[in-house]
Parts: C-alpha cells; structure tokens; sequence
C-alpha cells in the first residue's frame, strides 16, 4: 500500500471519466457494479472531473448517487477531482474566482455524501499566475473543504515552483507505454525529489492496448480519431508496439492490458522514478478484475518491454495541437 495526503490507496487507482465521459453515458445501474469491485480489490484511489460529462451528468453526479446507494464507502475511498476550467468547456481558467466556483460547484453537487481529498486544475492556466490558482486551492483545504492539492499535466519546472508553495499531495499525468514522455522531460525526476507520487492517467492508451482496433476507422468513440496517434500511419505503426506486447502477454498468460499495467507498477519507485500509481478505467466490473491482476514481470520482462519501446517509436502527439498546448505546463 501507498500512503497519499496519510491515506493509504492501493497500487492500482480507478478512473471514473468512461462513465460518463462519452456519447453515451453509462447508467448509474451499469456503473455501480464496476465501482464496487473496484473498491472490493482495493483500488480506493478514484479519479474523477467536473468536466467528465455534461453539466448535468458529470462524475459529481455520479459520485452522489454512488455514495447515497453506498454511504459506507466514501470513507474508503481517496477521492481526487479536477476542475478549473471554462465552465462547460475544454479550456483552463485557473482564476480564483473559477477555481473557487469549481469547487464550490462540485461540493455543491456531492453534497456532503463525499469529501474531496484532493482537488487539482486540470490544466494550467497560462493567463493567470499559476500561485494564484494554487494558493486558491490552499484555502480550501485550510478551511477543511478540500483534503489537498494535487496538480495535472504540469511540468518539472512547475513541480518544483509549487512545491516551493505548498504541500503537494501528488502529480497526474499520462504515463502508459505509448507515453513515457516522463521519463524524459524531467517530470519523474522532480516528483521524485519532492517525494510525490504519480497518478498514471491513460495507462491503457486510451483503450488502444484493450481493444481489437485493426485500423483508424475502429477507433471508439469517434472523437478519439482526432487524436493524432490514432490516425492515418500513425495508427498503423503503433499497432507494431501492441503486436510486440502482445507477444509478451501471450508467453506470461496474460493480457495485454494486464502487461501494461504490470510495467508501470514494476518501474514504480525504482531507479529514480517516483511511486506511480496507474488509474484505468473500466466500465464493467469484469474488465475491473482483468486490471486488478497486473502481470508480475521478471527482470527480463522489463528488459525485453524495454527493448521494444527503444527499438518501437510511437508516432504522433498524444493530443491534437490544440490539446499539447495545454499540457506540460
């Protein structure tokens, strides 16, 4: 178990955005069950967004109607939220008066049925000194509203300014076999000399290492065909890096899913890296029992995965332009 804000979670998080981040939202019924085996298997560390969805059905709405059917749950779970951006929209405003209004609206709607152990901006806001916005959560969690401060998509330069600033519980950031950026730019290593654990959002890929997707038209749902790893040769030459994995799923018996996720956890903490704490999400609580057994990899699994991301190069960015301009920030 990992210790994060004195709260222990799990090795492996849940993310809650495929509820009812998509076209068509998952039930309340349908979802329940995957949320509750999550929990049952020990992922108490649970990712969610007030943008994950509508204003109207978002993971604040989810959450309520989880923790009404479950009261005896939210004391279980790690609860960490992002927000912060243009109401309604896909665009960062880290503000004050936005960030006091995100989390005021998200307290709003969980309604007392659950704390927020950890509140970040989802994305940095470049208009707006980011202290301000850090020093605006602050008081939240100084008022016992919100139990800290976490940040999302930041760089090592910014790691390090707020941890100048203030206590920083973790960082999430995309980390998976198609995005190792971390390990390169700096950002592991300025966790790990703060002592910040990661959450690993998309570890799976954006379902590209669940999934059967034989070319760009299968990608689901559609708006991810946007995305430009997913598109054109793009698309096709990172198949070369699941056809590789899968080789390796096959000789451990496991899925590619179950690899992948083994991987992370197996370089969590060692040379030099931080604790990193992969969050999949998962609609059913079948696929929630798959992701709660990782693959246990030798030495020589992670020299082989190793010689596969060295001799493999993912193509295209993790988000279109205009999504990479707000990341790394």
């Amino acid at each position: 178990m990992v210790k994060v804000n004195d709260q222990e979670i799990g090795a492996v998080g849940y993310g809650l955005m495929g509820f009812t981040w998509r076209p068509d939202p998952t039930p309340f019924e349908v979802a329940f069950p995957a949320m509750r085996k999550s929990l049952e298997l020990g992922a108490n560390a649970w990712n969610g967004g007030e943008f994950y969805g509508t204003p109207d059905n978002n993971s604040m709405h989810l959450l309520n109607a989880y923790f009404t059917k479950y009261p005896e749950d939210a004391e279980k779970v790690q609860l960490c939220i992002k927000g912060a951006s243009v109401y309604g929209r896909m665009q960062p405003d880290g503000s004050p008066q936005n960030v006091r209004r995100s989390i005021d609206e998200c307290l709003k709607l969980l309604d007392g049925k659950k704390k927020i152990d950890l509140f970040e901006c989802a994305r940095v806001d470049h208009n707006t000194p980011y202290e301000q916005s850090l020093n605006t959560i602050a008081e939240y969690v100084k008022a016992g509203k919100v139990g800290g401060i976490s940040l999302s998509e930041v760089s090592a330069a910014t790691i390090r300014k707020a941890a100048k600033l203030h206590k920083i519980a973790a960082v999430e950031v995309e980390f998976s076999l198609m995005a190792t950026d971390i390990m390169e730019n700096g950002i592991a290593e300025a966790c790990h000399e703060h002592n910040i654990p990661i959450f690993a959002y998309s570890p799976l890929c954006r379902g590209f290492l669940t999934s059967g997707w034989k070319k760009p038209e299968d990608v689901r749902p559609e708006r991810l065909r946007i995305f430009p790893r997913f598109t054109g040769d793009a698309f096709y030459q990172n198949v070369k890096l699941r056809d590789e994995v899968e080789r390796i799923a096959h000789d451990k018996a496991a899925t590619i899913p179950q690899v992948a996720l083994g991987w992370i956890l197996a370089v969590s903490g060692k040379n030099g890296l931080p604790v990193i704490i992969p969050i999949p999400g998962a609609t059913t609580a079948e696929r929630v029992e798959e992701n709660m057994k990782p693959a246990q990899l030798t030495d020589g699994d992670i020299k082989a995965i190793n010689a596969i991301l060295s001799k493999v190069t993912v193509a295209g960015t993790r988000y279109p332009e205009f999504g990479m301009s707000h990341t790394n920030g």
